[in-house]
């Protein structure tokens, strides 16, 4: 075996045994558990060198080596192995979330089992309004001067918004409006929307046309709202279960309550052909720093959608947890594409 290649192997089993005791890892402890074909003084050496390079550090004098940020990131790039899911783990997927019975079902559902699967925290991305299809429009009467409007994607995702009218109308009017709307907008892209909205209101008899104008506002403000991209946040306990991986959780914790930090470290996934993996420093928010980030897009119908992921310590089993991002990524996929 070549120098180098010996020393991506010390580099593998490092990683390995620190993240299975969470200890320091030494020369005799590699020689021990470890088939390396050389000596304890040899792969002195070779931990010397990777130590050089900033792939391994030693935390105080006289101690082994971990893993840097530098040293996961070789790891996952070249040394490690995605580990595929048993026939029961790929059967308890697809048995609980076909339970689910519409799009919050499948995202909660989702959820729940990325936690479970992994231990770690597990958030999933409603599908993005701006990459979804109008699939219809409803119109309801909640009384003569109030409207129920309602908003239905083509991924299942609904949007509901009570309209106030300046003056009562009739139910046939409530009829035309609904007609309208869907003649004008079902199957369009949202991103594309709006432009037909607002040149909704020269289209329409003038006797409408302060209705449609009232209406058109209002689909518009649904479309532009901050909040309309939404996450799913599930397994947040699991954290305790890494106390000793984190300096201070705290931090952790209030960057997860924040919608905007979460949907930034979804959104770089969505249409990426591959599970996309953020160690330590690589994330951008600096209370993120001190953990790991695997995600990946799901796509029903060949359109990008949203994105799932897994937050947990930098010294997590990447090779299991990014077969399991990536399997329930496919199944909520293939889920809102039989929808």
């Amino acid at each position: 075996m070549r120098v180098e290649e010996r020393k991506l192997e010390v580099l593998r089993a490092i990683v390995e045994d620190f993240i299975a005791t969470n200890e320091p890892v030494g020369s005799r402890a590699l020689a021990e558990r470890h088939n390396l074909g050389v000596s304890p003084a040899t792969i002195r050496n070779d931990m010397a060198a990777l130590e050089e390079e900033g792939l391994i550090a030693q935390p105080h004098t006289s101690a082994g080596r971990v893993p840097t940020d530098a040293g996961y990131r070789l790891f996952v790039d070249r040394l490690t192995s995605v580990k595929p899911l048993s026939i029961a783990e790929r059967r308890a997927i697809e048995t609980f979330l076909d339970g689910a019975v519409d799009l919050d079902g499948v995202l909660h559902r989702a959820v729940r089992t990325l936690a479970q699967l992994t231990r770690n925290v597990a958030v999933v991305q409603y599908p993005s309004l701006s990459r979804s299809k109008v699939r219809h429009i409803e119109v309801v009467a909640l009384s003569a001067a109030r409207l129920l409007l309602v908003l239905i994607t083509d991924t299942g995702r609904v949007e509901q918004r009570v309209v106030e009218l300046p003056a009562p109308i009739s139910d046939e009017t409530v009829a035309g409006l609904r007609a309208t709307l869907n003649a004008r907008l079902r199957d369009r892209l949202l991103a594309e929307a709006p432009s037909v909205i607002s040149d909704l209101p020269a289209t329409v008899d003038p006797s409408l046309r302060g209705l449609v104008v009232t209406l058109a506002s209002v689909l518009l403000e649904t479309l532009v709202e901050e909040h309309a991209d939404r996450v799913v946040l599930g397994g947040t306990a699991n954290l305790t279960e890494h106390a000793l991986d984190f300096p201070a959780i705290r931090p952790v914790l209030e960057a997860l309550e924040e919608q905007v930090v979460l949907l930034r470290l979804l959104d770089s996934s969505i249409g990426a052909a591959q599970v996309v993996v953020r160690i330590g420093n690589e994330n951008r928010h600096q209370a993120l720093r001190t953990t790991s980030v695997v995600t990946s897009g799901y796509v029903a119908n060949g359109a990008a959608l949203g994105a799932v992921g897994v937050l947990g310590p930098r010294r997590m089993d990447y090779g299991h947890t990014m077969a399991r991002v990536a399997a329930v990524a496919r199944y909520v996929g293939e889920l809102l594409a039989d929808r």
